[in-house]
């Protein structure tokens, strides 16, 4: 049940924040074993003014093209899964819509199952 925010420069088009949503969706398919149809994301713009980075903080070069995604999780995940993620994220978008390695910046939160009501004010998995 993973929930994703993700944030990136105003200007990409439609097709490009498509196809972020897409990719981060396989990648969880594949390296989180999410079920089909689980897809909780939204996607922020934000203009110049508004988005700072370190540009080369632990000898990673960004450009303006970063894209943070902060993903919540169940606490259930392990390391090994999580660090399978983060690889399939970074080859996924690479391949589309075409973000660079070091442009791909990922924070997973980790939540107890019963910190989720997912509608009707249920904790559905409590």
């Amino acid at each position: 049940m993973p929930l994703l925010h993700i944030s990136l420069r105003a200007g990409k088009p439609e097709a490009y924040r498509q196809a972020i949503f897409d990719s981060l969706y396989r990648a969880m398919r594949e390296a989180l074993n999410v079920p089909e149809d689980d897809q909780f994301m939204t996607i922020t713009e934000h203009d110049a003014a508004n988005f700072r980075y370190g540009a080369s903080y632990l000898g990673v070069a960004r450009s303006d093209d970063l894209v943070f995604i902060q993903i919540t999780v169940f606490d259930t995940r392990t390391v090994d899964q999580k660090k399978a993620l983060f690889r399939r994220i970074a080859e996924l978008l690479g391949d589309s819509p075409g973000i660079r390695p070091e442009d791909v910046f990922v924070n997973v939160i980790e939540a107890a199952k019963e910190n989720w009501s997912l509608g009707h004010g249920i904790a559905q998995f409590a």
